[in-house]
């Protein structure tokens, strides 16, 4: 690929051109708002200039509800040999696209399963999508040359692809990525008007949980207004886990002994299936999940605390997995999980104590 038009220069078509721009590929951008476009060129991500003629791929980087018009727009002057989309749902564009009687061997649907809460070309960046999986939808018709570009695109963004059918596709989204998101903001909405006392509270656990629900609410408007019904299935079977949750705790709360029992074991049910749920979660680098012990350190919020603990680590010869901070209320001071294999443990805390940090069990 030598050429590329993105269309769309939004946080996940920006970064696509800082990529390939940062690969060698001249990248054309152009946008509804030319003063994005130009924002993401002087960025580095390209130019807003036209090309002379038809460039190698197009990308079509726009909300759900835009990319067939946009698409059909560029197929309809040649932009390209090839062209995608990198919306987050599938099977609607392509459908659509179908209606409109596009030519649908040169077009191909994608997905990088990446992002960030900000969004604009003002929160892209060149490294966005690596390691993350990035979707290919193609139909038998698919032309080779196009799942070529596609899979070069792939590479040149240090994706990993995952080939998969379009409405399967949407159906696992609105699992591992949309209902999550509704579900965060839902939680986060109970913090709005809850009683500054229980707020100050707040911990790394209310954290974990809404810290997607910080997302730009009219780019999920879009998201999901093209994916409502698998969505819609989802929070169906979590609602149903909800009601029988809510059951199970009044039952709890009852003087009768047979009904706590019931009641337990309802909580403790959703408790193990959350467990086995968990546990399919991917891990490291995409393989299966390891499980990893912490050790919890007192650590000041001053410049250099976070480096010198990573060095005196490094010293010590752990390789630091994960790491989770949680930050004291109104104190300029924090606790440090530094996430290990359980064997490295007792060296890492013997270690970190010698240098002077103050270890937590």
């Amino acid at each position: 690929m030598r050429t590329a038009l993105v269309i769309g220069t939004g946080l996940i078509g920006t970064s696509a051109a800082l990529a390939l721009a940062g690969r060698g590929v001249q990248v054309h951008l152009t946008d509804h708002d030319p003063a994005q476009a130009r924002t993401a060129a002087a960025l580095g991500a390209g130019t807003d200039a036209e090309p002379d003629g038809p460039v190698d791929l197009a990308i079509v980087a726009v909300p759900p509800a835009h990319v067939s018009e946009s698409l059909a727009a560029a197929m309809r002057r040649g932009a390209a040999r090839g062209y995608l989309d990198v919306a987050s749902v599938k099977g609607g564009p392509r459908r659509e696209l179908e209606a409109r009687g596009c030519d649908l061997t040169r077009y191909i649907g994608t997905h990088p399963m990446a992002g960030r809460e900000r969004s604009g070309p003002l929160a892209a960046t060149a490294d966005l999508f690596e390691g993350r999986p990035w979707v290919l939808t193609p139909t038998p018709g698919t032309d080779t040359e196009v799942l070529n570009l596609a899979l070069e695109l792939v590479a040149l963004c240090r994706a990993v692809p995952v080939v998969m059918d379009a409405d399967a596709h949407d159906r696992a989204v609105a699992l591992v990525s949309h209902t999550p998101q509704l579900l965060s903001s839902m939680v986060a909405a109970r913090l709005r008007d809850a009683d500054e006392t229980a707020v100050r509270l707040c911990g790394q656990g209310i954290r974990d949980v809404t810290r997607i629900a910080a997302s730009d609410p009219g780019m999920w408007i879009d998201i999901l207004s093209a994916n409502p019904g698998p969505v819609a299935d989802v929070l169906a079977a979590v609602a149903a886990d909800l009601d029988e949750t809510v059951r199970s705790l009044r039952a709890l709360d009852s003087a009768d002994e047979d009904k706590r029992g019931g009641g337990a074991a309802g909580i403790e049910d959703v408790l193990r299936r959350g467990n086995a749920g968990r546990e399919r979660v991917p891990g490291k680098h995409g393989a299966a999940p390891r499980a990893y012990e912490s050790v919890t350190v007192l650590i000041g919020d001053q410049p250099g605390e976070l480096a010198r603990i990573f060095a005196d680590a490094g010293q010590a010869g752990v390789n630091i997995e994960d790491v989770r901070i949680e930050h004291a209320t109104g104190q300029q001071a924090g606790l440090i999980q530094l996430m290990v294999e359980p064997r490295a443990v007792p060296g890492l805390t013997a270690a970190l104590r010698e240098r002077g940090w103050s270890i937590r069990q």
